[in-house]
């Protein structure tokens, strides 16, 4: 996994992000929250976590996105923080699930013809209209298909030969418009959560925007 500090001012907050498959800073180069700084994770050919990173943090949100909401949990699970907050978003423990994640069917066989051209259905699909696609590559993350490739089979793997985290989530971001996580899927994973729906795709710049800066309800505990 890498681990990259996008915003590092020596602040006592942190933003502890752990984003979807195939994402890098590049993709999330966005306004943070005042007064917190900003830690990146993502690429998860191996789950191997520095986590002296988060010494020194009076107070933590973790926000996590898409297959990063796993992987959080599995990090995550056994160790204690300051928490102020923990807040998934289109994703759930459950990531490879015939009725609480992504199909089984759909995930293998995304794997086994992965491509250029599957990688690029795939981003139209988690961005929905025209606009939101030209967004999206105007912030296109800097890895190879090759690459991204890998990463999704070691997810596969790591998702299979473990059982899901014990981990308590505060509240759990419904995409309405999701097409990878389906909004059925999410609510059935979600049982015992706090839940809240919004209209959003997969990935939706306006919804990480106000996520990443802080503001808008998705950030209170109601």
């Amino acid at each position: 996994m890498k681990q990259l500090f996008v915003k590092k001012e020596n602040s006592p907050r942190l933003l502890l992000f752990f984003a979807g498959w195939g994402s890098d800073e590049n993709l999330f180069r966005r306004t943070v929250a005042e007064g917190y700084d900003c830690l990146l994770c993502f690429d998860y050919r191996t789950l191997e976590f520095d986590y002296s990173l988060l010494d020194g943090y009076r107070e933590i949100r973790l926000l996590a996105w898409s297959m990063g909401v796993w992987v959080a949990g599995q990090i995550l699970s056994e160790h204690t923080y300051p928490w102020e907050m923990k807040l998934a978003v289109n994703g759930t423990p459950f990531p490879i699930d015939d009725r609480r994640g992504i199909a089984e069917a759909v995930f293998h066989g995304t794997l086994e013809n992965f491509s250029d051209a599957t990688l690029a259905r795939f981003r139209r699909r988690i961005c929905g209209g025209a606009g939101q696609v030209k967004e999206f590559l105007s912030h296109q993350p800097y890895r190879t298909t090759e690459e991204l490739g890998a990463e999704l089979a070691a997810l596969e793997h790591e998702v299979g030969k473990v059982q899901p985290a014990a981990f308590v989530w505060d509240k759990a971001i419904i995409g309405l418009c999701d097409k990878i996580f389906i909004p059925a899927n999410q609510r059935a994973a979600w049982t015992g959560t706090g839940v809240m729906e919004v209209e959003a795709e997969h990935y939706d710049t306006v919804l990480f925007d106000r996520l990443l800066e802080g503001k808008g309800e998705e950030w209170t505990r109601r």
